[in-house]
């Protein structure tokens, strides 16, 4: 049995089921795991903010994991990635989070400010996770300043871009988090720059609006 230890978002059905969504770095990773060992089961760890203790755990089966069919490693297209878990009760330190309402336009959330979470390093001389929950408020910047460092094939309106000029960013171990704003889940942490977490490039997200018809359409949750 492997653990679970990047994070992920709980959105609930019409079913009671809960749907945790993630990029598809963590959740490949994972797989690879489970289908090179005789695994069967990964263990979720609830409510935790100190990574080794949460308020409980749940056993999922690798058949329940989603996987987006046109990801690409390359560009990290359509980096996003779905788990289907029993029903669970909601509480203070385990709660859902929103979606953005199905619209037939979107924010681009240029200048706000959203906070992304995770127990990835801290910095990078680190050499592994960090033992606490970490957040980070970081300011949207428009894809045309964030295509000027990873190119026009790779950003494209299918991710969403933050300044991280201050040296405060989404690290390696945060992939699959959340980037929310007000409550809603806009983002899910999916790469930055391969020569540190410090330098001040620009990290990315996988933009939430463009698969709110895929999330539907593979889980049956309406925005």
């Amino acid at each position: 049995m492997i653990s679970l230890t990047s994070q992920v978002c709980f959105i609930p059905d019409l079913k009671g089921l809960i749907w945790a969504i993630a990029g598809q770095i963590p959740i490949r990773y994972h797989l690879e795991q489970l289908f090179s060992s005789s695994a069967s089961y990964v263990t979720v760890y609830y409510g935790a903010t100190v990574r080794s203790s949460p308020q409980f755990t749940q056993t999922v089966s690798k058949s329940d994991w989603i996987q987006h069919a046109n990801y690409v490693s390359k560009t990290v297209s359509n980096d996003i990635a779905l788990i289907k878990t029993s029903p669970v009760s909601f509480s203070a330190s385990v709660n859902k989070i929103n979606l953005p309402a199905i619209a037939s336009s979107y924010s681009t959330y240029v200048g706000e400010t959203a906070v992304a979470s995770g127990w990835g390093r801290t910095a990078d001389t680190d050499t592994g996770a960090t033992k606490n929950l970490q957040f980070a408020d970081l300011t949207v910047i428009p894809n045309s300043v964030c295509q000027k460092t990873y190119g026009y094939l790779v950003v494209t309106s299918k991710v969403i871009c933050v300044d991280t000029s201050n040296s405060i960013s989404t690290c390696q171990g945060d992939s699959g988090g959340p980037l929310a704003l007000d409550g809603t889940l806009i983002g899910i942490t999916s790469f930055g720059a391969e020569d540190g977490c410090e330098i001040g490039l620009p990290a990315a997200f996988t933009r939430v609006t463009s698969y709110l018809n895929w999330i539907q359409d593979n889980s049956g949750i309406v925005a």
